[in-house]
């Protein structure tokens, strides 16, 4: 088969096909600093949907903890990856030793305004900070970002100028939603960053991403 045909047969085979929400879809031209989201729950959920990782598609994780709802669209970064290069990355801010990523894609909360009903849907995201979060040992960073054309939230150019009560909500979410009552806490923020070092956090898991599955 020649290039031509193999573009051609690739072609038709995009359009009978969905793509892979985490292989098969790009984190966008713009990247870091906007960038693509696939979304896996919203914040009428009332279970924990995930992606599972050999189809593609969405799964039941679990159901959400006693009356813990997330507080924003939540999804990941396609073509990301924690592993090495993240863990290393927490560790240089954080002082610590044995980290690592969590071996799954980069995780992203999506703030707007406005009532989306369903996930399984991509949306352009913009940037502008961070929670560093630790479970365990794992590195497993929350990506914060605002929907793109959102008419509130983009007036917020970096999680610094947001109101403590939306970071304050995020931040209690992500401390909570794993934990049954009287369990030992497991997870904590180091740090709320701003976007510059969000950006650096994409970079680290796009080459964790490139060293796991290259091109």
């Amino acid at each position: 088969m020649d290039d031509s045909m193999l573009q051609q047969f690739m072609k038709m085979a995009g359009l009978r096909f969905q793509a892979h929400p985490w292989h098969g879809i790009e984190i966008g031209p713009q990247a870091p600093e906007v960038v693509t989201a696939y979304i896996e729950i919203i914040p009428s959920d009332t279970v924990k949907y995930e992606i599972d990782k050999a189809s593609g598609h969405l799964k039941v994780d679990r159901p959400q903890k006693f009356s813990n709802i997330v507080p924003a669209l939540y999804g990941f970064i396609p073509q990301t990856y924690c592993k090495d290069e993240v863990g290393k990355f927490c560790m240089e801010k954080t002082g610590r030793t044995g980290i690592v990523g969590d071996n799954d894609p980069l995780d992203i909360c999506v703030l707007t305004e406005r009532e989306i009903t369903h996930g399984h849907i991509i949306v352009q995201a913009i940037v502008v900070g961070g929670f560093r979060l630790i479970d365990n040992n794992e590195a497993d960073d929350k990506i914060i970002a605002v929907l793109k054309q959102d008419e509130l939230y983009t007036q917020w150019k970096d999680i610094n100028e947001m109101p403590a009560s939306i970071v304050n909500r995020l931040g209690h979410y992500f401390l909570t939603y794993k934990q049954f009552p009287g369990a030992k806490q497991q997870i904590e923020i180091t740090d709320v960053y701003g976007r510059e070092e969000a950006y650096e956090v994409i970079a680290a898991s796009q080459r964790d991403y490139q060293n796991k599955f290259g091109n």
